[in-house]
């Protein structure tokens, strides 16, 4: 297959499956679990973060707030269970009078959506000169959200905004380069400077469908030299995860997915960016079972326009069994906060009463690949994952009740779209590292076959 990523769509209507599943959600956050067999009751989740604390006011306010998440959490449960949409028990997402308006206190201007930017922003280094080049290049995505050619007049300014901001900081950029890859990101520079003449020519023209493929060009060279600022991983793992794959450094990866029962869609290639910079432990345990080709034939096991949902292999075993102990394989819960040098594992950002934390990377993007795990048991993920699809009135970005409860460890980056037209028993084709395997360390699959 050619190396760019394609899917094998056809022009009549997508349409949409109804067909019944087996269940994986865990209803008292929906959120996706592990379980086999029939539906579990409904009983809503709420950790002990929900009794009352001391009086203090800070404490108060932190109360209330984990009381209203709980609260969120059993109105979305009755919604998903009853068939009512989640718009009828808590009112509209954007209403004068919310039901939780202290939610907005986990937001901190607009959510970042794109993919591609979650990872460039994800990315462990601090460089404000890059920054301020990247952020205008950015911003062209909501200039043409702007009705016909006015949107130009905006895309101009974000233009001119980076092409000053790389002149100026030219400089500080080169200064914050990791010695080893100096070269590389220097050529990229020298893309960057002679696209954004280019992008300028593109405006004066008036030629608006030129400019979101650019964009993505000159984006794409941001990315790489802020990749090439990274010199080395960033931290220590901890001990105790030490001798687990790990990806340090980020990989790539396509999935291929053969669709069934649909004249829509035949099948479909999902590139997917893992980044082993926030999330070590659980991207390196992704790609060292895909190099068992653990996942090659598996079907799609849940779809419900919430969620798709894939890894639970057959038999009574809810995960990978590692054949040199026979045991099911599992990995701690790893969540990367902004501010933090290093992931927290093992607990939720609620347990750990980091309400108002920000994950690095959260559940903003169509698309967001997290893992799977048991709704009482923080380490038991293994082998299942998904990938969030809807974002509702009780799951929007920058203040999502999955954040900090689920581990995400990347993004489908290319034909993310086509992920809401799978549905149950479509099945997995090949999944196959494209680069970064050479950032996989212990990979288990050389040693145990």
């Amino acid at each position: 297959m050619a190396a760019s990523v394609s899917c094998h769509y056809f022009s009549s209507p997508l349409t949409t499956s109804t067909q019944s599943i087996k269940p994986k959600l865990n209803y008292s956050y929906f959120a996706p679990a592990l379980s086999k067999g029939s539906i579990r009751h409904f009983v809503p989740l709420c950790s002990s973060q929900c009794s009352r604390p001391s009086e203090s006011q800070e404490k108060e306010k932190d109360w209330f707030l984990s009381l209203k998440k709980c609260a969120a959490a059993v109105a979305l449960s009755v919604s998903l269970i009853s068939g009512l949409p989640g718009s009828e028990w808590l009112g509209p997402a954007h209403a004068s009078t919310p039901a939780l308006p202290d939610v907005s206190v986990l937001i901190s201007g607009p959510p970042i959506k794109d993919p591609g930017a979650l990872l460039r922003y994800a990315l462990p280094i601090d460089n404000k000169a890059i920054r301020e080049v990247q952020k205008p290049l950015e911003d062209i995505t909501d200039s043409l959200k702007i009705a016909g050619l006015k949107a130009l007049d905006s895309v101009e300014r974000n233009t001119r905004q980076a092409s000053r901001a790389l002149k100026e900081g030219k400089t500080l950029i080169i200064s914050g380069l990791a010695k080893s890859k100096a070269d590389h990101a220097i050529e990229l520079l020298d893309k960057l400077e002679v696209g954004l003449g280019e992008l300028q020519q593109i405006v004066e023209d008036r030629n608006r469908d030129a400019v979101a493929p650019k964009q993505k060009e000159l984006l794409n060279y941001v990315g790489g030299v802020e990749e090439d600022m990274v010199d080395g991983f960033p931290y220590e793992v901890p001990e105790e995860y030490q001798n687990m794959p790990l990806l340090k450094g980020r990989a790539t990866v396509d999935m291929k997915v053969k669709v069934k029962d649909n004249p829509n869609l035949e099948e479909c290639v999902f590139r997917i960016v893992l980044d082993g910079y926030n999330a070590p432990v659980t991207a390196g345990n992704f790609i060292d079972l895909v190099e068992r080709h653990f996942y090659d034939g598996m079907e799609i096991q849940r779809a419900d326009g919430f969620v798709v949902q894939t890894g639970d292999p057959e038999g009574p075993a809810e995960g990978f069994i590692d054949p040199s102990t026979e045991k099911t394989r599992t990995i701690p819960l790893e969540i990367m906060v902004v501010g933090e040098k290093a992931p927290l594992y093992g607990e939720t950002l609620e347990e750990l009463g980091l309400y108002k934390a920000q994950t690095r990377l959260p559940f903003n993007a169509f698309g967001t690949m997290a893992m799977a795990r048991e709704e009482f048991e923080n380490n038991s993920a293994s082998s299942q994952v998904f990938w969030l699809l809807k974002e509702s009135e009780l799951t929007p970005s920058n203040a999502n009740i999955l954040d900090g409860r689920y581990a995400v460890f990347g993004y489908v980056t290319q034909n993310e779209d086509f992920l809401a037209d799978l549905k149950v028993g479509d099945v997995i084709e090949s999944v196959q590292v494209v680069s970064g395997l050479d950032n996989l360390v212990n990979p288990s699959y050389k040693i145990a076959g």
